[in-house]
């Protein structure tokens, strides 16, 4: 789920965590630490043109929310650098529709990747992380997260037929997925559940 419009950067640049976006940008100092260990309440643009990258905003992870489920002496600017340096994706589609009809989300127009989970994993099995949750919600409760939220995936916990214990919710990337384009099969621009267009690979 990107902002409109950002399909073709996407396609030439990757998909890039915050900090992957920092450096592309040289942004150093005050505003990197403010956008890549603080809270996030609105989007932000970095740069200008072609270039441009928006960074999400955070709205549903304010520290105060984040604070009451941390645990293993993690701290809310822990936690805001640890999602900050990932790249993340929906194992399901009913939890991106969900977002995309959240009340901030519901009446903006966004660039939809579907992605080939078995061509990602070929290529990044070794970066890829796998969570049981939104990691980056605390709405309505702030659930539990902390050292052992993010699981390589041969350290997924299963049950004795190789199911997963839970749900995979989040399909996680270290800092940065350069070459998206070859493992996305189709790009929708969608406004809430609604399809307005496909758009061109």
């Amino acid at each position: 789920m990107a902002e409109a419009d950002t399909w073709l950067a996407i396609k030439a640049n990757g998909l890039m965590s915050t900090s992957a976006a920092l450096d592309y940008h040289a942004i150093g100092g005050l505003q990197r630490s403010a956008l890549e260990a603080g809270h996030r309440p609105d989007k932000v643009q970095l740069g200008k043109g072609e270039g441009a990258i928006i960074l999400r905003d955070q709205k549903p992870m304010p520290p105060e929310r984040l604070a009451l489920g941390l645990q293993d002496g993690i701290t809310p600017t822990d936690w805001y650098k640890l999602l900050n340096a990932k790249v993340f994706m929906w194992a399901e589609e009913h939890r991106l529709l969900g977002l995309l009809n959240a009340r901030h989300y519901r009446n903006l127009e966004h660039d939809v990747l579907t992605i080939d989970t078995a061509s990602l994993l070929a290529e990044h099995a070794a970066d890829i992380w796998l969570c049981h949750m939104n990691s980056g919600n605390t709405f309505p409760i702030p659930h539990r997260r902390g050292a052992t939220t993010f699981r390589r995936i041969p350290d997924y916990p299963i049950k004795a037929n190789g199911s997963p214990q839970k749900e995979v919710v989040e399909v996680v990337v270290d800092y940065h997925v350069p070459h998206i384009s070859k493992h996305v099969t189709e790009v929708r621009r969608m406004k809430g559940e609604t399809v307005l267009g496909t758009l061109a690979l």
